[in-house]
């Protein structure tokens, strides 16, 4: 074990956005014993302030599912993949035909954009300067986008996704990590977790095989198909839980942490 990969929310992190003492200790010892730590997460770097300030995390972060490499310590973008925007505008052309009732946002490598109705207006108003505005008024044709975001309402996720990952495919590329949201995830053609890790462990001559992964949804499935030893977490999604290497208790059982703590006992 050379790299630990591991996704945040429902992973390590819950909706209060806090990291367990006994995984943050964990991780503490995997990198006292030489062993490297990449976060692989769907969340743009303005939301990295828990590892930061939990713990105390200074490395490189994936975000935006793979599109943005992050210097947690230097607070700065080190490389990005934006999509194609022609390419994302029509993709949205063919979503809005299959839900005339969607909505939009973009992450950019600057920041949120957003079409009204995306969010709820109390949500909304926690962006805080960011104004809901149709994003073909408000992407400039040089836009950085990272990700971009679909969402409906009155449809399950697994189902929204069904429908439009094949529709879009040859676009962009599709996925989900709200459990219970129907909001989709687009990144540029071919790019996923999995593709920013696999290059980020082959530049410092890490191979699969000494890669140990965690994740508990969608988006993370083909990283954990990538790693050696990729775990999904028991909470996770019946779709990865199927498609893992193995179980890790689930993450109200600090199930990374135990999976950890073995690890490093086998050392």
């Amino acid at each position: 074990m050379r790299l630990v990969a591991s996704d945040l929310d429902g992973t390590i992190m819950g909706p209060d956005n806090r990291i367990s003492d006994r995984t943050v200790n964990a991780f503490r010892k995997c990198i006292d014993a030489g062993i490297e730590v990449v976060f692989v997460t769907g969340r743009p770097p303005r939301w990295l302030t828990p590892l930061r300030e939990q713990l105390g995390h200074t490395g490189t972060v994936i975000c935006s599912n793979g599109a943005i490499l992050y210097d947690l310590e230097a607070g700065k973008v080190t490389w990005s993949q934006p999509l194609d925007l022609d390419g994302m505008f029509t993709a949205a052309g063919i979503i809005r035909s299959l839900y005339p009732a969607v909505r939009f946002a973009a992450e950019t490598v600057e920041g949120f954009h957003l079409e009204p109705g995306f969010l709820e207006s109390a949500a909304t108003e926690l962006l805080g300067a960011v104004t809901p505005a149709p994003l073909t008024a408000t992407l400039g044709t040089d836009a950085r986008v990272v990700k971009f975001l679909a969402r409906v309402e009155g449809v399950h996720p697994d189902e929204f996704l069904g429908t439009v990952q094949p529709a879009v495919a040859h676009l962009v590329s599709t996925t989900h990590s709200a459990p219970a949201v129907p909001l989709l995830e687009m990144s540029a053609s071919g790019l996923d977790k999995a593709v920013t890790l696999a290059e980020y462990a082959r530049s410092r001559g890490i191979l699969p095989d000494e890669v140990v992964a965690f994740g508990d949804m969608p988006n993370d499935l083909r990283m954990l198909g990538w790693a050696g030893r990729g775990y999904a977490m028991a909470s996770g999604h019946p779709q990865v839980l199927a498609a893992a290497y193995a179980v890790a208790p689930p993450f109200a059982e600090d199930g990374v942490a135990q999976v950890l703590e073995d690890l490093l006992r086998e050392l």
